[in-house]
Order: C-alpha cells, then structure tokens, then sequence
C-alpha cells in the first residue's frame, strides 16, 4: 500500500453516548457515562490505538461545549479531524446527536433510544473538504464509508457517493459496510437502494451482516436474527456469492455471524470471502459488556490488517477478536493495548499478564 499520512479516513457525523454504569436500565439509573462516538469513528479506533494516524471528516457546531468535548475525545484517541464550525443558530438549531442506551443484563435487552432531531452532520458535504490536499498531498490507504452516514439524508448520501470516486480517483482504496438501519431508510428506500448498489460497486472491501445484504442490496439469504447460527453458515456463502458476482471490483466481502444467547453471552463468528477463497471463524461463546460497537470492532481490526498487507485469514482472525475486544468495553470502539492483546483474545488466553 502506498505512503499515506492517514492509514484510515471515514466522513461521519459525531455525536455523544450516554450509558447507565453497572448495567442498570436508562429508566432506573440517575447516573451516566458519557463519550464521543460515532459508528465511522469507532471502525478507526483499532488502527489509530495501534499508532496509525486517523482521520473523521466531520461538521461542528460552532461554541457548542458537546463539540469540544467530542473533539477533545477524539484527540485522545488519535483520531484527527477536519470540518466546518456551523452556527448553532439558536435553541432549536444545530445540535450534535445524543444515543441513550444502556447494555441490558441476562435477559433484559439493551434498549437505544437515538436523539437526532436538528443533527449537524445531516448537513455534510464534499464541498467542506480539501479534496486534493486530504487525498492527493496527504494521502489515505483506505477510505471507509458506513451505512449509517450514507443514509443519514440526502446530503450526506451524495457526499459519500463523491468521496467513493474521489478515492478511486485517488488510488485510495474503499471499504463498505452496509449498517443498515430501517428507521433511516423509511420514504427513501428507492434512492438510497440505488445509491448503496453505486457506492457498493466502488468498495474493495464490502462488509455486513445477513440483514445488510439483504436489505440493502436486495439479496437473498438467511434470516435474520441469528438462530441456529453454525448450520446457517452454508446460507450465509451462497448470499455472499450472489454479491460477489453482482460487485465483481471488490476483492473482499466480510460478515459477522452473532447469535444473542443473552445481553451477557453471544455467540461470535465471522466469514470472509477473498481472491475466491473461503475463510470462516466459527461462532465462539464470548461474554459481553456493552454489545454496541461490537460490528465496528470487526471492521476495524480486519481494515488494520488490510494496512499490514496481511494474508486474508489473519485479517479475518484480528477482525473477530477485535469485535470481541469492542463487546468487552463499556465504549463503542476497540481500544487494543497492543497487538499481542488482541492475538491473546483470538488464542482465548485469558491469563493475567504481568
């Protein structure tokens, strides 16, 4: 891969999580952890803890103590950022979003509750970036696109269409996870069908789970919800082969296989199809902290190996553990000491190091 100043770059809109601690219900809690998060910013968060510098193209409201507080948040994570400073425009102007949502516990659920009401990043656009600076001049090994920003609005639909060219342009490669989220789709499931297949036909590296690729690019495949997970892995090949054969450019496609035994256990597994050869993690029993982030963990650590140049297996071996590592902390994102910690995960060495 060439020489860029950015390993992983990502548009996305910031906003903050608030978490009830010790597991404890939205409803009955007084008390609330707070951080910066974003589902974009959370797939960059394996590379840069790893010492590879990061960048979010963003929007922010300008004044607001929540901007500063994400971008303080997102300095400490070695994630650097570029965007334009908007005036709140008064109570009911420009806001950054705020997730409710708690973790649940056994067989109580984690219930999210997303507040996006006057949201700034809904606003994003190409046309607030250096384009030829940030791609050309600094350069970016990969550039990753989400579900979730790409079906935020009109708007930032068509900026992650132009970034995608932009990056091929470029030379800069393109990783695609569909995320796709129904209460972002309702009364614009034509457009966006037909800009996720464009977007799609662009990446090299397209990633989802059984939902995504069904919903998002129209395929057949397993049902959703992951019961009975390992039989259904078999299912699982044949929808990726369908994509494979629509989206010929990408050289690799990814999904996680999670079947929820409770809010505490899931199974945790993973496929990946590359260069026409299957690699498969079979579910493993994981035990969860916060589920949140988990999917972006995956992401994450299979992109870092990308970087690395690595043989698709031990990307595919990094990405899960990476998921696991993201299921074992109350924030949205992986956070890897080190490589070896993450190795450690995969290998299921759970022995304290001194």
């Amino acid at each position: 891969m060439k020489t860029c100043r950015y390993a992983i770059a990502c548009p996305t809109s910031m906003g903050v999580r608030i978490t009830p601690p010790e597991r404890m219900a939205v409803q009955n809690s007084n008390l609330f952890y707070m951080q910066a998060t974003s589902a974009e910013t959370n797939v960059l968060n394996v590379a840069s803890s790893l010492g590879r510098e990061c960048l979010a193209l963003t929007k922010f409201v300008k004044g607001s103590p929540v901007a500063d507080f994400i971008k303080r948040q997102l300095r400490a994570r070695n994630i650097r950022f570029e965007g334009v400073e908007v005036e709140q425009g008064g109570p009911w102007g420009y806001r950054h979003q705020f997730n409710v949502a708690d973790s649940g516990f056994g067989l109580r659920a984690p219930r999210l509750w997303n507040d996006r009401a006057g949201e700034v990043g809904r606003t994003l656009s190409i046309e607030d970036f250096d384009i030829e600076r940030i791609f050309g001049q600094e350069g970016i090994g990969i550039l990753h696109l989400s579900g979730l920003i790409a079906a935020m609005s009109h708007e930032t639909t068509q900026c992650c269409l132009a970034l995608a060219k932009a990056a091929k342009q470029y030379g800069t490669l393109v990783s695609f996870d569909l995320n796709y989220r129904a209460t972002f789709w309702k009364g614009r499931e034509d457009a966006l069908s037909e800009a996720f297949g464009e977007i799609a036909s662009l990446a090299d590296v397209l990633i989802g789970n059984e939902e995504d690729f069904q919903l998002c690019l129209g395929f057949k495949g397993p049902e959703a919800g992951g019961k009975d997970l390992v039989s259904k892995i078999k299912s699982f090949k044949a929808m990726i082969s369908q994509v494979q054969e629509k989206y010929p450019n990408a050289r690799m496609f990814a999904t996680t296989l999670r079947q929820v035994i409770s809010a505490n256990e899931h199974l945790w597994g993973a496929i990946l199809l590359a260069d026409g050869k299957w690699y498969v993690e079979e579910p493993r029993e994981i035990q969860v902290l916060d589920r949140i982030g988990g999917g972006d963990g995956f992401s994450g650590g299979l992109l870092y190996g990308v970087l690395n140049g690595w043989e698709p297996e031990k990307c595919l071996q990094f990405g899960w553990a990476s998921g696991v590592l993201a299921a074992s902390s109350l924030n949205d994102y992986a956070e890897p000491a080190d490589e070896k910690q993450v190795w450690d995960i995969y290998k299921g060495n759970a022995r304290v190091q001194r």
